[in-house]
């Protein structure tokens, strides 16, 4: 069946309507959005956790367990939602879980002892757990093969400028309206969006207003936007080891970029002497540098996939990523000014983030219909992969006494990920 079957052919003076639309494109607008307010959510509480600590009365230690409630939350429901995306499909899903996670920000600005707070911040993790794999699954029902390795990478861009930019906002919302006005505005932010999403998106293309025959012709395939009936998807076909070539790529990604969000400010103050204003400058170049990543390369994947070489798109980009990566890593352990350091680490970020769009890209060539649940698990090796980045950085400086442990052993992780993607090949990338 034609994926316009459904629709009138254009008039005489229907010109216009065998151009192809952008509509996909404004869809890819919302997911860029939804983003950038989904990390900009999930950081806020580092922005107000002096000030929350101060008024509950709640010590490090203890803030340590609401900050790992939300990993916990965020690991256990990673795969679930990934599943039920693909089922109730992405408008849906969507709609629910930004509303859910909404009224767990609205609840964090209303606490009042540390044990409901955990509870809250477990909860929204649960919440937020499903955001990625979800935006991807509609990214693959309404954008062409290849098309999606700029859009996945516009997707990783909205979050890496949520977290740099995310972070300044708070801090200055905080300051002027305190931490509990704070978490309420976030909170209004996401039920509109969300409900915004649910009047305006559709799941399938074809039952979009203002899209044109020639754009549904260049979405192509009928039937990739439905959401999986209850006895559809098949579990064997994403267990693979392929599929776990795909997750364990991953994990060395995420281990190699988590201290960005977890040890590189501390480590600029102590190693290098810094001020905390100038620590914190430093330690934003980094994520710069990675959302410029994750542009360029679905810039390069879909432009390698446009010369004839879906293949190679997604594995080349990959690969020169984590050499990058690699090589960086190495010269940064033997950096003897902050200024050395970051530059060196910056081009680290640069190269492990460059390795985002072909990761989610061969998720969708693989996973098909099922890209959420494929998505979902290879996020959770992700995750996995952040806690044990925060764990080994503290361990190997405490065994070794310097940071060039964890540098080199986030290097060999980075080198085994080249190898991996040399044996990658990506299921269907030749395909819509």
């Amino acid at each position: 069946m034609s994926y316009t079957a459904d629709r009138k052919p254009a008039g005489p003076g229907g010109a216009r309507s065998r151009l192809p639309t952008r509509v996909r494109w404004h869809v890819m607008a919302a997911l860029f959005a939804l983003s950038f307010v989904t990390i900009v959510d999930r950081v806020s509480i580092s922005a107000a956790k002096n000030d929350m600590a101060a008024e509950l009365g709640i010590a490090d230690m203890t803030f340590g367990a609401v900050f790992g409630a939300f990993a916990l939350g965020y690991a256990i429901f990673m795969v679930p939602s990934g599943w039920l995306a693909d089922r109730w499909g992405p408008r849906r899903f969507l709609a629910l879980i930004v509303a859910l996670w909404s009224l767990f920000t609205l609840q964090t600005g209303l606490v009042s002892a540390v044990g409901v707070l955990i509870a809250v911040r477990f909860l929204f993790g649960a919440a937020e757990a499903g955001a990625y794999p979800a935006a991807a699954r509609a990214i693959y029902g309404w954008l062409p093969a290849r098309e999606r390795g700029l859009a996945l990478g516009l997707l990783n861009t909205g979050s890496r400028l949520g977290a740099a930019i995310g972070l300044a906002l708070m801090s200055a919302s905080i300051a002027s309206l305190g931490w509990r006005a704070s978490f309420f505005l976030l909170a209004v932010a996401g039920f509109l969006w969300a409900a915004w999403w649910l009047v305006w998106f559709r799941d399938d293309p074809r039952a979009k207003r203002g899209v044109s025959p020639a754009e549904l012709e260049l979405i192509g395939g009928a039937d990739k936007a439905r959401p999986l009936g209850k006895r559809e998807g098949n579990w064997r076909e994403l267990v693979s080891p392929q599929s776990g070539l795909i997750l364990a790529q991953y994990f060395a990604s995420n281990f190699t970029f988590f201290i960005c969000f977890s040890w590189l400010l501390p480590f600029l103050r102590s190693h290098y002497g810094l001020a905390a204003r100038e620590a914190g400058l430093y330690a934003s170049v980094p994520l710069y540098c990675g959302a410029l990543a994750t542009w360029t390369s679905g810039l390069a994947v879909d432009a390698l996939y446009r010369r004839g070489r879906p293949d190679l798109s997604r594995r080349l980009p990959a690969m020169a990523g984590f050499a990058l990566a690699a090589l960086t890593l190495a010269a940064a352990s033997q950096a003897t000014t902050a200024a050395a350091f970051i530059g060196c680490f910056a081009l680290t970020t640069f190269g492990v983030d460059f390795t985002l769009s072909p990761s989610w890209s061969v998720c969708s060539d693989t996973g098909g219909r099922q890209t959420g649940t494929l998505s979902a698990a290879m996020n959770t090796l992700g995750s996995i992969g952040s806690f044990a980045s925060s764990v080994a950085f503290p361990w190997l400086l405490g065994l070794t006494g310097g940071a060039s442990a964890y540098f080199f052993l986030a290097a060999a992780l980075d080198v085994a990920a080249v190898f991996a993607w040399w044996r990658i090949r990506p299921a269907g990338s030749g395909g819509t």
